[in-house]
This record gives C-alpha cells, sequence and structure tokens, in this order.
C-alpha cells in the first residue's frame, strides 16, 4: 500500500535525520532546557492543560507528562477541532472519557469556543480550591509538543478573559508562529479574575527521540516537525495517498465550473488592462489561498481520482496529482524541480489549514 510506504519511508528519514549529528536533531540544548522548566513546574501549579493536536489524539501526547499519574490535575486539550473529522473526534472523547482522563475540544481562533473553555477552565479551579471566596490566585501550566497551538490558545484565552473581567491596559501576548518550536520561553498571562487566573505558556518540548515511524509521520504531516526532516514532496505525496483513499473527494464532486469560467475570462481580458493591473491579476492568482484556486484544486483532485483506473493508492496516481496541481494552483512553469516544489508547499499548506476536508490520522486503540 502506497501510503504505509510512504509513511515508512518518510519515518525513516526523519528517525536517521534525528540521530545524525551533522544536523543537529530536533531535541535542542533549548529544549533539553524547557523540558526541564517544565518538569520543575508540574508539581507546583493547580491545573495542567496537555495540548494535543485533535488530527493526532495519541501521536502529540506530551511523553513528559506520563510520569505524573494525577488525573485531576491534567485535562487533555484537543486543540484545532476545526481540522479534525467531526465523527471521529467525538470517539476520541469517549474514549479518554473511558480511560478516566478528562478531556476538551477547543478551536483556539474561534471566539465562542475560547469562551466556553474559559467558562470551563473557571468553573475547574473553583471545584479545585474549594472555597467560598474570590480572593486567591490559580495557575495553569499550558504544555505540549510544538506546533500545536498552545501560543494561540494561551493568546485567545488571555484576550477574551481580559474583556469578561473588563480590564485595561496593554494586551501582553505570547509570540504565535507557524514554524514549530518558535517559543523559546516561558511566559505568564493572566486569563481571568475572581479568582485570579494565570496560565504559563511553555515552549514545544519533543522527546529527544521517536521510534515509531508511524509517530514521525504523523507529526511532520500536521507540523510538529519542521518539513526538512521529511521532505515536502514526500509529505505532500504522503498527504495525497490518505486522500485517495479516502471518502473526502466525493464531497467536491458537485462543484460549480463558473469559478474556472471567470478565470479564464479574467485571463482573456488580462491583455487590455494595463501593466499595474496584469501584475495585480498575477499576484491575486500567486495567492492559492484564494477561494477560487482552491475550488480549481478541489475539481483537480475529483476529476483524477474518480477517473482513475486502478488502485487508489498507486504512485502512478499521485504523480499525475502532482502534474495536474501544477495547472490547479497556476505555478508558473520553471525548472521542473522549483515548479514541483512549490506545488508540494501549496498542498501542504491547504492541507494543513482545513482547506482539503478534515482527517484524523490516529485510530482508537482496539482493546485486547
Amino acid at each position: 500500500m502506497a501510503t504505509a510506504t510512504l509513511a515508512r519511508q518518510i519515518g525513516s528519514a526523519i528517525i536517521k535525520a534525528t540521530n545524525s549529528t551533522s544536523l543537529g536533531g530536533w531535541f535542542s540544548p533549548h529544549m533539553a532546557a524547557a523540558s526541564r522548566a517544565i518538569a520543575d513546574r508540574i508539581p507546583l501549579v493547580d491545573l495542567v492543560l496537555e495540548v494535543r493536536d485533535a488530527r493526532i489524539p495519541l501521536s502529540s501526547a506530551f511523553k513528559q507528562m506520563e510520569n505524573y499519574t494525577s488525573s485531576s490535575k491534567r485535562i487533555i486539550v484537543m486543540n484545532k477541532v476545526d481540522l479534525a473529522s467531526p465523527s471521529e473526534l467525538k470517539e476520541w472523547m469517549k474514549y479518554f472519557e473511558q480511560n478516566n482522563c478528562i478531556s476538551y475540544g477547543v478551536n483556539a481562533h474561534n471566539k465562542e469556543s475560547i469562551k466556553q473553555f474559559l467558562n470551563f477552565l473557571q468553573a475547574r479551579v473553583k471545584e479545585l480550591n474549594n472555597v467560598d471566596h474570590s480572593s486567591f490566585t490559580a495557575t495553569i501550566l499550558l504544555l505540549g509538543i510544538p506546533n500545536v497551538g498552545k501560543s494561540a490558545l494561551a493568546n485567545s484565552l488571555h484576550r477574551i478573559g481580559r474583556i469578561c473581567a473588563a480590564e485595561k491596559g496593554r494586551l501582553k501576548h505570547a509570540t504565535v508562529s507557524p514554524q514549530p518550536g518558535e517559543t523559546k520561553d516561558i511566559s505568564s498571562l493572566k486569563i481571568g479574575s475572581h479568582p485570579n487566573i494565570y496560565v504559563l505558556d511553555t515552549p514545544g518540548v519533543l522527546p529527544p527521540q521517536i521510534h515509531d515511524v508511524e509517530i514521525c509521520t504523523k507529526l511532520a504531516l500536521t507540523g510538529s516537525i519542521i518539513d526538512c526532516f521529511a521532505g515536502k514532496k514526500e509529505l505532500a505525496q504522503c498527504f495525497l495517498a490518505v486522500l485517495n483513499r479516502s471518502d473526502k473527494y466525493k464531497k467536491w464532486a458537485n462543484l460549480s465550473n463558473s469559478e474556472n469560467d471567470r478565470t479564464l475570462i479574467d485571463h482573456s481580458l488580462e491583455y487590455s488592462h494595463s501593466s499595474e493591473d496584469m501584475k495585480r491579476k498575477r499576484q491575486h492568482r500567486a495567492d492559492h489561498t484564494q477561494d477560487f484556486i482552491v475550488q480549481d484544486v478541489r475539481q483537480t483532485l475529483f476529476k483524477m481520482i474518480s477517473s482513475f483506473d486502478g488502485a487508489m493508492e498507486d504512485e502512478m496516481l499521485i504523480e499525475e496529482e502532482i502534474k495536474a496541481l501544477q495547472r490547479a494552483f497556476q505555478v508558473p512553469l520553471e525548472s521542473k524541480k522549483n515548479t514541483q516544489h512549490k506545488v508540494e508547499a501549496k498542498l501542504l499548506n491547504l492541507f494543513r489549514t482545513g482547506r482539503l476536508g478534515h482527517y484524523t490520522l490516529d485510530s482508537i486503540p482496539i482493546k485486547l
């Protein structure tokens, strides 16, 4: 199977790269120091929020938490629920409940989701302290592997908490980056008053080594491991293999061709406009997140998969999809390597931002 083969190749490449002294691996001295700082703080805080990626609820687990057994103190926060399969997310929530783990699903970029989560946290804090007055101060430790959205979650809780408390003043915020490993220090942000609640945002930490090739692949696909360890080409191929064996593409069967028609009209009229107009149009088409570009990508993938005569995971299909996506993304022909690299980067971005369907890559463990 192409998916399994690609996953093994990517995972093996990552393990090899992390063991290479020349590449330095991902467990830098900074990450080692952060790991020690987090371990020192866990016994001192009131609650620990272990943030995971809802697309990989097990693969994104924070291994350091395995040494702490206090179930009442830890909450597994499934962030990026907007990118995961809704039906499978419900099953994962049931799984955690059955295993006596407190869990909560949240979208760090959705105001209503954050409001509900903040109310949940305030209720948990009051339960833990079990006092009538509101003069105490609680501290919540936010931890997890890189790029699961810890800083985005901390900022959103801080923003909503300050607004709800009607507190004024300049908002201190944590640094948010799409690249894993960008948070360097532990920062404290206030998220509630009466009682006072502070959240500690920590750097993302991975174990020094991960020996499971499947976990490595899933972490790389979702962006928790930087692409250079696996390669954009291999990751893009792996995503296409996942898409080809799913039924996500069937939802794109009834997409209208009107957007494509409009794009063709724009192209034909391009020569009747000024050079400045032409430049703006080229820039507009270069932005692969535009709705009409995304729609063209979906149409292209639907046509390729539904008309393919052969195994859904065949490498030939993946190769043809990459070629067709060059036209859908309107990437200008350069050298073959540069053109493919741009197509692969745009494809991965659309997958990671949920524009090409909602996926849950982890399967719930089967009880023996």
